[in-house]
Formats: structure tokens, sequence, C-alpha cells
């Protein structure tokens, strides 16, 4: 049995509409990782998950860390983000997404996980095939997935 049901990816820059998928699928009666539920602090790098903080100051600063491949932090963030991964049944990705969400994306097909999009495309790409489902809305995902209307 997996710890979560559902493994949500994104980008920082689109937290607020991640939170209220998260809440949403919550409300429906299942688990979620959301990688906006954790906080990281240290070794010049800072994640905050309050409503006030500001994502982009979040994201510049580490989009230009010159020693990411050797500091703890981004490590640290790296393996709690694979093991949620490993523990979660289905994978969502929120658009619009990032770069690293695309790479999440990649991994939770490769794990052979059930892999959903929520959001409107920006743009079409081959490797969208990888979807199970692409729903515009959280409403529309949890109606067919879930089986609840929200």
């Amino acid at each position: 049995m997996s710890k979560y049901d559902y493994f949500l990816a994104g980008r920082w820059r689109n937290r607020d509409a991640i939170n209220e998928i998260a809440k949403q699928i919550r409300a429906a009666g299942k688990t979620v990782h959301s990688f906006t539920d954790n906080g990281y602090e240290g070794d010049a790098i800072m994640f905050d998950p309050s409503p006030d903080a500001d994502p982009e100051a979040m994201i510049a600063a580490t989009e230009n860390l010159a020693d990411w491949q050797t500091n703890p932090t981004f490590r640290k963030i790296f393996e709690a983000d694979m093991q949620a991964q490993r523990d979660a049944a289905a994978f969502i990705l929120v658009f619009p997404a990032g770069l690293a969400a695309h790479m999440e994306f990649g991994a939770a097909y490769g794990m052979g996980k059930p892999c959903y999009g929520i959001g409107i495309l920006e743009k079409t790409e081959t490797l969208y095939l990888m979807f199970d489902e692409l729903y515009p809305d959280v409403q529309a995902f949890i109606g067919a997935q879930i089986g609840v209307n929200v």
C-alpha cells in the first residue's frame, strides 16, 4: 500500500493553484504529497511554504546557486521529493509547470505510476502522451478519478 494516493508536482510560481488542488483532493478523502507543504532552509536555500512568502525570490536564489551539485540542502530536497514520489500511487502534474516538475513527470512515468495532468497546456509536446489522462481543472479530475462531485 502506498503512503500517498498522489504526488503533486508543479512550480513554486504556481503555488496558490497547487495548494488549492491539494486541498480539494484531500477534502475528497485522498492523501497528497505536495512540495508546497515542506519548508527548507539552509546552505543559501530557503523554501518557505507560508502564504506570504515570495516564490519569485525563492526561485531566483536557487536558479543561480553555484554549488547546486554539492549543496546539502539541495540534496535533501531532491532525496525527499524522490522518496515521496516512490511512496505515491499516482502522479499529478499541475500546469503551468516548470522544468523540474517535468523531470519528475518523466521519473513517475518510468516508475510505472499512473500520470495525470491538471490545467491548461501552454503548448503540446509529444511526451505528453505519457499522461494517462488530462483534466482542465481539479473538479474534473476529482469527478473522474475519485468519483466525488465537487
